[in-house]
């Protein structure tokens, strides 16, 4: 058998923690920063004062009597003096809490249907507490550094969802009022801009958009009263992410604390033809048992999602290592807590394996996705070894190890006639890949009859709205089916 040499892999240049995490402030200008700097200014005076150095204990009942006179303060850019505006309380500002690391917050990590049970595994293995799968996501309680840490660690959630109000509702005035009732100048005000999304489940309720449009106006109602003004709504990059949930007898608010789907790692730019999202290429790696420090083969790479992301787990990079986090631009953010976590992750990354990892596509476009994708993964190109070639004649690297692929179909196969395509790959596989392990993920149920092998476990997952099945194979002669007699004319 051929074998080709072994590929070192490492992890490119693994960069030191910055000396400060502080993300950039954005810059605003117009209304938003006037009352940006009227909240500074705010601040300013309360500290130099000593009434923002006492914590406050919760939010006040009623909303703030506006100031009967007006302030005097400086504008940064010509110095004159301009009364404050009469209807923007510069106390309301001190309401919300300093801290909220003591903390305990239910929550909810929602992933891709199928991934539940191994979620919960991951969550367990992070410490966090009364974890509980359900359908599509799993329900977990944490501190606050916790759901700081889940964001960063989880490879299988889709986002961290943090409970801030739940109750009965029977109608959307039912919702109104719930938002209204919830304390949001703990974690975001009027210098934010926000969004609000609904989803639902067996709900009453007849419009979510109506639903949504409730919630939103209770949010801002909240914040008008405690300090004056209302959020930006911002669809597209909000700095606040809130999600009304709700189902047939009661509605849930969450912060999302992820912002952008934790399955963009920050690495994929080039995304191939039909890509599977980073959360479940790791959910096909950990369902398929493949051990970390095994060879491991894509020979349906495309843009070399499952490759890129088995070298991470491989190594211990954390899938949120270099990307932005919604909780960054919340009130309150501790910058030095979340500095100190990233440092830790960062200590355990491991520079170098010795196991290879082999991706291979017919479609040239591919490759060099792949190969630009791995770049950005930090990671050297020699980490994997990606290649043009056809399935069926790509070599094993090695005597032993994984196979794990999205192979295509229809017409992404590249091939007019799609059973010769199988019955070709099922032939090579049993001449040169005894003793490995296949994993496929595919829409076909019937993939295991066109391989001519009997599948060991179908594995029910979701790729998006695709209902799929993880198929997986021991490849040796137990499990090969007897090919079907040729029928041969006189």
């Amino acid at each position: 058998m051929t074998q080709s040499r072994k590929t070192t892999l490492r992890l490119k240049d693994a960069p030191e923690a910055p000396a400060s995490e502080k993300p950039t402030a954005r810059q605003r200008t117009g209304a938003r920063a006037r009352q940006a700097a009227r909240q500074a200014l705010a601040r300013q005076a309360a500290a130099g004062s000593g009434s923002a150095s006492a914590p406050v204990a919760s939010a006040p009942t009623g909303p703030t009597r506006p100031a009967t006179q007006a302030t005097v303060r400086q504008r940064p850019a010509t110095g004159r003096p301009v009364p404050a505006r009469r209807d923007r309380p510069a106390t309301a500002v001190q309401q919300h809490r300093p801290a909220h690391v003591q903390d305990t917050f239910k929550a909810f990590a929602p992933c891709p249907q199928g991934l539940e049970h191994s979620l919960a595994q991951e969550l367990q293995g992070l410490g966090l507490a009364a974890v509980t799968a359900g359908r599509a996501g799993c329900h977990f309680e944490a501190r606050w550094q916790d759901l700081l840490r889940a964001n960063l660690h989880s490879r299988l959630a889709t986002r961290i969802l943090m409970q801030v109000a739940q109750a009965p509702v029977h109608t959307e005035d039912d919702i109104l009022s719930l938002a209204r009732a919830t304390p949001w100048e703990h974690w975001f005000g009027p210098e934010h801009s926000l969004r609000v999304d609904t989803s639902a489940i067996h709900s009453p309720m007849r419009s979510l958009q109506y639903c949504n449009l409730r919630a939103k106006d209770g949010i801002c109602d909240r914040l008008r009263e405690r300090e004056g003004a209302r959020p930006d709504i911002d669809t597209v990059r909000p700095d606040a992410r809130v999600h009304l949930f709700l189902d047939a007898h009661q509605a849930t608010l969450y912060i999302d604390l992820s912002g952008e789907s934790l399955f963009k790692r920050g690495w994929r730019l080039d995304k191939g033809a039909a890509p599977l999202r980073e959360n479940l290429a790791a959910g096909l790696l950990i369902l398929s048992g493949w051990p970390g420090d095994a060879p491991l083969l894509d020979p349906f790479c495309g843009s070399g999602t499952v490759l890129i992301e088995a070298a991470w787990m491989a190594l211990g990079v954390p899938p949120g290592i270099w990307r932005p986090f919604a909780f960054e631009r919340l009130r309150n953010h501790d910058h030095r807590l979340w500095r100190d976590l990233k440092d830790d992750a960062r200590s355990h990354i491991m520079t170098r394996l010795e196991q290879p990892m082999v991706g291979a596509d017919h479609d040239p476009a591919a490759i060099e996705a792949a190969r630009a994708n791995l770049q950005r993964a930090h990671l050297a190109p020699d980490s994997i070894r990606f290649e043009v070639c056809d399935v069926r004649e790509v070599l094993p690297p090695a005597d032993r190890g994984w196979i794990v692929t999205n192979p295509p179909y229809g017409e992404r196969l590249g091939v007019a006639d799609a059973d010769a395509l199988w019955a070709g790959w099922s032939r090579w596989l049993k001449q040169h890949y005894a003793g490995w392990q296949l994993n496929i993920i595919s829409d076909d149920m019937g993939l295991p009859g066109r391989l001519r092998l009997k599948a060991r476990r179908r594995h029910p997952l979701y790729n998006g709205a695709l209902e799929c099945r993880l198929f997986q194979f021991d490849l040796n002669p137990d499990a090969y089916r007897a090919e079907r007699p040729q029928n041969h004319t006189a």
